[in-house]
C-alpha cells in the first residue's frame, strides 16, 4: 500500500507559510452576524488558499470581540473615547495585515461561493499584469430576499459594472473591496475623516493608479437590515448626496453613518 506523502512544516519555505489574502473585517457591535460571517472561512480554506483574518473593532460593548477572538487570527481594538470611522478601522487592519492582496469585507458580507471567490482572488493575485483593485457585485442574503430587493440589486450592480468597466469610472461597493498589497498602501489606505463614501473616495484614487475592474465571479451577500429600516429612496437619496459632495469637495455631506444592527 502507499502511504500519502505528507508535506512536514520543516518542508514549507516562508513563502509559502506567509498569507496570501488577507481578509479585513472591520466591525461594531456585530454579535448577531459576525460568527455566521466567519463560518465561512473554514480552518480548510485558510490552509488551502493562505489567508488570514484581521478583525478590527471599533468600541464594540457587546460580545463581538469574544467572538471574534475564536475565530480571527488577529483582533484589532479601537480603545479610544471618539468614534472610529470605518475607514479607520479598515486601515489599522490593513496595517497589521501580512498578505499581498487586502479583501475588505463588511461583518455583515460573505462571497455567495467561497471557494470560487477565494480561487479567483489566488488566480488573479498571481497574474503578472493586472488592474490593482476589483469591485464586487452584491446581493442581499437568498433566505431573506424580496422581489425588491432582486431589482434594487440587478439594477445598482449593472450601474456600476457600467460605471466601471465602460466608462472607465472609479467606483464600488465598500461592502466587499479588493486591492493589491502595494496599490492599498500606494493609494493613501481609506480617508479615514469621511464617515460615508470612503469607499467610493478610495476607488477613485486607485483607478488612478493601476486601473480597476467590476468582477461579476466575485458576487457577496449581504444583510438587508439598513434597507429594512431606512427603504430604498432614502438610503439612495444619501449614497448620491455623499457621491457627489466627495465627487466635488473630497469629503462626505454626512457627519455621521449610523450603524444599523
Amino acid at each position: 500500500m502507499i502511504q500519502p506523502q505528507v508535506q512536514v512544516a520543516s518542508d514549507i519555505s516562508p513563502e509559502q507559510s506567509k498569507p496570501l489574502i488577507s481578509i479585513i473585517i472591520p466591525v461594531l457591535q456585530e454579535e448577531k452576524l459576525l460568527a455566521r460571517t466567519m463560518s465561512v472561512f473554514t480552518p480548510e480554506r485558510k490552509q488551502h488558499y493562505r489567508l488570514e483574518i484581521i478583525i478590527s473593532d471599533g468600541g464594540s460593548t457587546d460580545s463581538t470581540i469574544d467572538i471574534a477572538r475564536t475565530v480571527a487570527d488577529m483582533v484589532i481594538c479601537h480603545k479610544e473615547q471618539r468614534k472610529q470611522t470605518i475607514a479607520e478601522g479598515r486601515n489599522k487592519g490593513a496595517e497589521q495585515a501580512k498578505g499581498d492582496v487586502f479583501v475588505f469585507m463588511n461583518a455583515d458580507t460573505f462571497p455567495a461561493n467561497p471557494d470560487e471567490f477565494l480561487s479567483f482572488v489566488q488566480s488573479w493575485s498571481e497574474l503578472t499584469y493586472k488592474p490593482c483593485a476589483l469591485a464586487c457585485p452584491v446581493h442581499i442574503y437568498p433566505e431573506e430576499r424580496t422581489f425588491a430587493d432582486s431589482c434594487f440589486s440587478f439594477m445598482l450592480n449593472s450601474y456600476v459594472g457600467f460605471m466601471v468597466n465602460v466608462a472607465g469610472f472609479g467606483m464600488g461597493r465598500g461592502e466587499c473591496q479588493i486591492f493589491t498589497r502595494s496599490a492599498f498602501f500606494s493609494a493613501g489606505m481609506y480617508d479615514g475623516s469621511i464617515p460615508a463614501g470612503e469607499d467610493f473616495e478610495i476607488f477613485r484614487r486607485t483607478r488612478k493608479i493601476g486601473g480597476l475592474t467590476f468582477e461579476k465571479e466575485l458576487l457577496v451577500y449581504e444583510s438587508p437590515r439598513r434597507f429594512r429600516r431606512y427603504g430604498y429612496p432614502r438610503i439612495l437619496l444619501e449614497w448620491a448626496v455623499n457621491w457627489f459632495w466627495v465627487l466635488l469637495f473630497g469629503k462626505a455631506r454626512s457627519k455621521d453613518w449610523e450603524a444599523v444592527r
